[in-house]
């Protein structure tokens, strides 16, 4: 004979209410798809599909953020690589100029495998910014690209769009 009572009156699973739980995230992923805070993908939209190839990928990349919206029609890629911020600079400059970007060196310091550095290209009327820096084995790396030169060719940290 089962003398055991259900008891679970709020309609709990795991130990949260669903139907509350549900309704919120579905709530909230309405709400921020309206104010634009939904995770985006311009894969197929904007000028993600013509810039993001002109941007190459560096070697021993260990995690890949965007390509993001900015502004002036731009997208920013950011990059997280293994190696020291002078090897991977330096290489990530020769990899511009092998698909065709006219570097120019804006700064570039190092010191023991550390330091960073800021190049501005152009490949045709594309106009990008790439910066980078790092100590030890472990280099950011921000790639911006425009369509054309924008007015203020921001490529730094802090709010992108």
């Amino acid at each position: 004979m089962n003398i055991s009572t259900n008891t679970n009156t709020l309609g709990t699973g795991i130990g949260f209410p669903r139907n509350t739980t549900a309704r919120a995230l579905l709530a909230m992923a309405i709400t921020a798809t309206a104010v634009g805070l939904a995770a985006t993908s311009y894969a197929d939209e904007g000028p993600a599909p013509q810039l993001q190839p002109l941007m190459p990928t560096p070697a021993n990349t260990q995690l890949t953020d965007g390509p993001a919206a900015i502004p002036d029609d731009g997208i920013h890629i950011h990059f997280l690589v293994n190696g020291s911020a002078t090897d991977v600079l330096g290489a990530y400059k020769t990899a511009l100029e092998r698909t065709g970007w006219a570097v120019t060196v804006v700064s570039s310091e190092g010191w023991g495998g550390a330091g960073s550095a800021t190049y501005t290209a152009t490949r045709g009327t594309t106009y990008g910014v790439f910066s980078g820096g790092g100590a030890g084995d472990r280099t950011d790396l921000n790639a911006c690209a425009w369509p054309s030169k924008p007015s203020n060719p921001n490529c730094g940290g802090g709010k992108r769009g």
